[in-house]
């Protein structure tokens, strides 16, 4: 990992007291049932689910992949989706550049891939572009759905094949597109979703 990124992880580290105890609640909530797939299956595959796939489960997977790494957590794979696809928003795409993992964009489309990498010896990066939960890039069965919009959340009571759901909603920063605050409130959000991603990974059973 990165000198950069793996600064900022003990940074966040050191945050664990900005997360509310309530929200605490569900992290740990979110631990357990990753340990019990870990314990049934072997493995954990975790899709995180949002409207578009543009920002906040983009992330999500993102985080969680750096946070299994960083803690050494083996058997833990990590995929995004929407109930529509769009686009990896490019201010988030910028956002995470800014936090210390290196992109690499692969295309000019209309919805363009993305590949990051934790470190520059990172061998196994992943391929980030937004798709529906369902796509076939996406595992069919056996999985995790991490919900981390509020209006995935209740669009999908039921995600097909998910052995697990789990409720995990984070606010939308496209409130502050095309504002004075637009990267301050992207920067965050990022730092967010890391900071309590982080403390799920580190309450797992090692």
């Amino acid at each position: 990992m990165n000198l950069k990124l793996s600064s900022l992880i003990r940074e966040l580290e050191d945050q664990e007291n900005q997360i509310l105890e309530k929200r605490k609640v569900e992290l740990i909530h979110f631990s357990d049932t990753i340990n019990k797939s870990l314990e049934d299956l072997g493995f954990a595959k975790l899709i995180f689910v949002c409207t578009h796939n543009s920002r906040r489960s983009q992330i999500g997977q993102l985080w969680m992949r750096a946070a299994a790494q960083y803690y050494g957590m083996q058997n833990i794979y990590t995929y995004s989706g929407g109930t529509e696809s769009t686009a990896f928003n490019h201010r988030m795409v910028a956002a995470i550049d800014r936090a210390g993992f290196l992109v690499n964009k692969l295309d000019e489309w209309d919805n363009p891939k993305y590949l990051v990498h934790l470190s520059d010896t990172d061998e196994n990066p992943d391929i980030y572009f937004s798709k529906k939960y369902d796509d076939s890039y996406n595992p069919q069965s056996n999985f995790i759905a991490v919900m981390v919009c509020s209006d995935a959340d209740e669009a999908c009571p039921i995600v097909p094949g998910a052995e697990a759901r789990i409720s995990l909603p984070y606010l939308d920063p496209k409130a502050a597109d095309d504002t004075p605050q637009e990267s301050e409130v992207y920067d965050k959000k990022m730092l967010e979703i890391g900071r309590e991603l982080l403390f799920a990974i580190h309450n797992l059973k090692k």
